[in-house]
């Protein structure tokens, strides 16, 4: 009886190990994806921003951009060419 299980303990600690190890496989596949991802400078990230902010009109902010012409604002209600019909 103590032999078998010897030879369970001896099992599951082989099981605990397999997946132990299969756990930091999958992790070093995950920070060797992360390690390749392309990165840039925090200070290229804020300049392109920047620029962004700068040069694309936001309809949202009036103050910034001024009035906008409805036909360009595309959160304006759409106004429909058809007219009521009374039967």
């Amino acid at each position: 009886m103590a032999l078998h299980s010897a030879g369970a303990v001896r099992e599951k600690k082989q099981s605990m190990a397999e997946l132990k190890l299969r756990r930091l496989t999958e992790l070093n596949a995950r920070l060797r994806e992360d390690l390749d991802r392309p990165r840039i400078k925090v200070s290229d990230a804020c300049q392109s921003m920047i620029n962004y902010t700068r040069t694309t009109k936001d309809f949202m902010v009036p103050s910034t951009w001024g009035n906008v012409d409805k036909r360009e604002d595309p959160y304006a209600p759409q106004q429909t060419g058809g007219c009521c019909v009374i039967c």
